[in-house]
């Protein structure tokens, strides 16, 4: 049987490794400012491309 120490101990290293891996996952965006406009760019031409890929449905009804 494990004491509740260990448990603890393991709760407290896990918890530092998540500490350092959003600290090194917020270093790193800040060292890339122009992400936002490269995603936007990126989402823009996803978006055109479907446009560009899907059929037209509406029909002329007059």
């Amino acid at each position: 049987m494990q004491h509740p120490e260990t448990y603890l101990a393991l709760h407290h290293a896990r918890a530092a490794d998540l500490h350092a891996q959003a600290e090194a996952h917020r270093l790193a965006n800040a060292a890339r400012p122009d992400r936002d406009l490269r995603s936007r760019l990126g989402w823009t031409l996803v978006e055109v491309g479907l446009r560009l890929a899907t059929p037209r449905t509406t029909a002329l009804a007059h």
